[in-house]
């Protein structure tokens, strides 16, 4: 015969139990974050939220024919620019202070919703040129949201936060005119950076104009450069005929390496390596804006090493765009 204590813990389970079951039912049915895993608000966009999430609906949505991935150093450029210049509708990918790792996510989460894509554009940065076969990352990701093993999803819908965004879901859904996300990602940093004071306070000019050690950063001088590899077996999956553009985003002129010093040693190796998994496609083309050019020694055009400006973010723009047609895919 049980106890009084012990059919309390059973009703306390059972009761705990079924709250969970029906939590995540319900937010598997609300689909927080437009990730098409449920057809209860179908083509309803998001609200304005940050690339992290956005981007598993962004990264689905059929209208987007071509994608751009990276980090805050592709992030000005504009999928609208790309779009005009060759005809393919593009929708920006990139996401703040991530590394391959997030990055390679994300692209294979766009192919398996676009299997046959007209073009992409990677992004590779020197955080492209880790060591370390885990490509770790520095700042929270939500791997889960682009999982396909449906356990790690369910898991991952048992956040704190994820249960407000169900919530805020519901009710942005039903509100008439609510504000929407923009649909093809862009997101212009240039208000941001002025707010802080980069273009006036001398504290900022005297940070950009610091050299570039001599020595690689540690764990970034190779021979391995396992992103290389992983962006390799993720390309098999491109059909031949989409085209694939490499890009090696601008950095300020004090921020390359000096030539004939182990960090341009290492900068170049790195970048082979990646422009090797690149060329392993066929309709493929590398934009190589991290080495020395004319532009990229004017202070003006540079909030930082690594963040450029409008007018350098159009004529890359520009010159993706050019090899995107060389490629053949303005063609198709």
């Amino acid at each position: 015969m049980g106890t009084p204590w012990s059919g309390f813990a059973k009703v306390f389970l059972g009761t705990a139990a079924g709250l969970l079951a029906g939590y995540l039912a319900l937010a598997y049915a609300v689909d927080p974050y437009d990730s098409g895993r449920s057809g209860l608000f179908p083509a309803s966009g998001l609200r304005p939220q940050g690339p992290r999430t956005a981007a598993a609906s962004r990264g689905r949505d059929p209208a987007y024919q071509g994608a751009i991935f990276g980090n805050s150093h592709i992030q000005l450029l504009e999928p609208g620019r790309l779009a005009q210049a060759t005809g393919i509708p593009f929708v920006q990918l990139s996401v703040p202070a991530t590394g391959p790792g997030e990055q390679l996510v994300l692209l294979d989460w766009y192919l398996r919703h676009h299997p046959a894509p007209r073009a992409l554009v990677v992004a590779a940065d020197e955080y492209w040129c880790t060591n370390d076969p885990a490509l770790p990352n520095a700042k929270s990701f939500p791997f889960w949201l682009f999982s396909d093993s449906p356990p790690a999803y369910l898991r991952g819908l048992l956040r704190f936060s994820v249960a407000e965004e169900v919530v805020n879901r519901f009710g942005w859904v039903f509100r008439p005119g609510a504000e929407r996300a923009r649909a093809d990602g862009w997101w212009d940093y240039e208000p941001d950076y002025l707010k802080l004071g980069y273009e006036d306070d001398p504290r900022f000019a005297v940070k950009r104009e610091v050299p570039a050690p001599d020595h690689p950063e540690p764990g970034r001088a190779g021979p391995a450069f396992p992103a290389a590899q992983r962006l390799a077996e993720t390309l098999r999956r491109v059909p031949a005929e989409t085209a694939l553009v490499l890009v090696f985003p601008p950095v300020y002129a004090a921020g390359l390496p000096r030539p004939g010093t182990p960090r341009a040693a290492a900068d170049e190796a790195c970048k082979a390596a990646v422009a090797g998994a690149v060329r392993s496609h066929g309709a493929s083309a590398v934009v190589d804006w991290r080495r020395p050019r004319p532009e990229l020694g004017d202070p003006s055009q540079f909030f930082d090493q690594s963040h450029y400006r409008h007018p350098i973010a159009r004529a890359l723009a520009d010159a993706i765009a050019e090899a995107i047609r060389d490629a053949g895919a303005g063609r198709r």
